[in-house]
């Protein structure tokens, strides 16, 4: 079975945010284990690896256009991005849920903004897997 457009940006969307946002997660792992807790010095490290992830995405978009020319988005395609981002969305709820409840236990706010982006994080992740699945089962 040949992937639609819709797919194959599905694909270069997970892949470039899992490998860029790992890396960013990497370095912020060992920039917290060290004592670094003010959220600018992160800024320019999410800078870079947001940067990188454009890049990533264009070239990959780019390289899937010239491949498979693309379509508008049917129905199916609609319907697939909706139900995805509706199973995913409950992740970003309890992250959000889990930095109130740091806020108001004074977290410091390195930690409330870490948690907010790995919910925004888990929660695409689990939205571009959701997309593949319901492409592979034909939904």
């Amino acid at each position: 079975m040949n992937a639609s457009f819709e797919e194959k940006s599905a694909w270069i969307q997970l892949v470039s945010m899992v490998v860029t946002l790992a890396l960013y997660f990497f370095v912020a792992v060992r920039m917290l284990a060290h004592g670094v807790t003010d959220l600018r010095a992160f800024a320019a490290v999410f800078f870079v690896a947001v940067m990188l992830m454009v890049i990533v995405l264009v070239a990959g978009h780019v390289v899937a256009a010239i491949v498979d020319r693309p379509t508008d988005p049917d129905e199916r395609d609609r319907l697939i991005g909706w139900r995805a981002e509706s199973n995913a969305s409950w992740i970003v709820a309890v992250g959000v849920l889990t930095a109130v409840t740091g806020m108001v236990l004074s977290v410091e706010n390195v930690w409330i903004a870490h948690v907010l982006m790995v919910s925004l994080f888990l929660s695409s992740i689990a939205k571009y897997v959701f997309q593949l699945v319901y492409y592979r089962r034909g939904t």
